[in-house]
């Protein structure tokens, strides 16, 4: 991952929650990863093997079968505090990776973000914190390849607690990251505390 990728924050626009501010949803939650599922727990009963990385190649789509996530992938960049830009919140199915940083499939950490909801309801990483260990995250890139990604962990941190150097960090492999707003939901406090992250390794090319 580049040297420009250290020492980001995200940006809290993502995370106010208006579908549960405006229809006073607060019992709504998305779900939150459980403690098995984070890297604390212990190594999972999938594969530590890795695929060979990719040549970098933009990716067009990305896919998370196990909680019915299709999208296509937007570019994104920093904002003026150099926290990671979201996607536009108008548009629900829309995931975004940050353009400057390593591309899925290539080695490096990528980088994905796409909201939780907005306004009309549930968005595209709404169930992100159901997922498990060993699911699969598939991304298509321009290359005509499929890059595919098996899960290592899904954690959940408070914003004040947000580790940059575990989700952000190089890696000698071919990483993702896929983050969303999660945790707790305060109206009081401005929506939710924290970010949910799906941590996954490359596994295989098709």
């Amino acid at each position: 991952m580049s040297n420009s990728s250290k020492g980001w924050g995200i940006a809290v626009a993502a995370c106010v929650g208006l579908w549960m501010i405006q229809n006073g949803s607060g019992e709504i939650t998305p779900p939150v990863p459980s403690a098995a599922q984070a890297f604390a727990a212990g190594p999972s009963v999938h594969t530590d093997a890795a695929a060979d990385p990719l040549p970098p190649s933009p990716p067009v789509r990305l896919r998370i079968p196990e909680i019915d996530v299709d999208t296509p992938m937007t570019g994104l960049g920093l904002d003026g505090s150099g926290a990671l830009e979201v996607p536009p919140a108008e548009d629900r199915n829309l995931a975004g990776w940050y353009e400057n940083g390593t591309k899925p499939g290539a080695k490096g950490t990528a980088i994905v973000a796409g909201h939780v909801d907005n306004a009309q309801g549930p968005a595209v990483f709404y169930a992100l914190g159901a997922l498990k260990k060993g699911h699969r995250i598939e991304v298509d890139r321009q290359d005509g390849r499929t890059a595919v990604f098996t899960i290592d962990a899904i954690e959940v941190y408070e914003k004040d607690r947000f580790p940059d150097a575990k989700v952000y960090g190089e890696a000698d492999r071919a990483e993702i990251r896929v983050i969303t707003c999660g945790g707790g939901f305060s109206r009081k406090s401005g929506g939710y505390q924290g970010n949910v992250v799906a941590f996954g390794h490359l596994i295989g090319v098709r």
